[in-house]
């Protein structure tokens, strides 16, 4: 192998190393959404969006190399793409969890949130135009 092999090598080291950074910042961010803690949860979503530019810039390094085209037949490299892959794959399954439990988290705060609304008073319970349960504050008022 030559130097703009070893170029690509270290490219796509550098890709795996950053897939592994962002499965690990998923993990942590599902950690943070069950626990509610919103300062982890807001410090692991930048770290997410900066290594996401990264990966971004690092798969435009690669698409750069000039010899890109030619070792892509080569078996290394279709063992290292298939690795990646997976990497990958393993990236989008944890966002699609992490989704899941936010979407989850979100609708028991619903649903709180319409047992509090209820709670306050049957008599005042309306529906918004969207059908989310509203209180109308239409009290007797002041009258002078």
């Amino acid at each position: 192998m030559n130097s703009s092999h070893d170029l690509i090598i270290t490219v796509l080291t550098k890709q795996a190393a950053q897939l592994d950074a962002l499965l690990l910042l998923l993990k942590n961010e599902l950690s943070a959404l069950a626990e509610r803690q919103v300062e982890t949860l807001e410090q692991v979503i930048a770290e997410k969006t900066a290594l996401l530019t990264q990966i971004s810039a690092t798969d435009a390094e690669l698409a750069a190399q000039p010899q890109l085209a030619a070792v892509k037949a080569e078996a290394w490299f279709v063992e290292q793409r298939a690795l990646l892959e997976q990497k990958l794959a393993d990236c989008k399954a944890q966002t699609a969890v992490n989704q899941q439990a936010l979407e989850q988290s979100q609708l028991i705060l619903q649903r709180f949130k319409n047992e509090l609304l209820g709670a306050k008073g049957k008599s005042g319970l309306i529906y918004t135009s969207k059908g989310q349960p509203a209180v109308e504050n239409k009290g007797p008022g002041i009258k002078a």
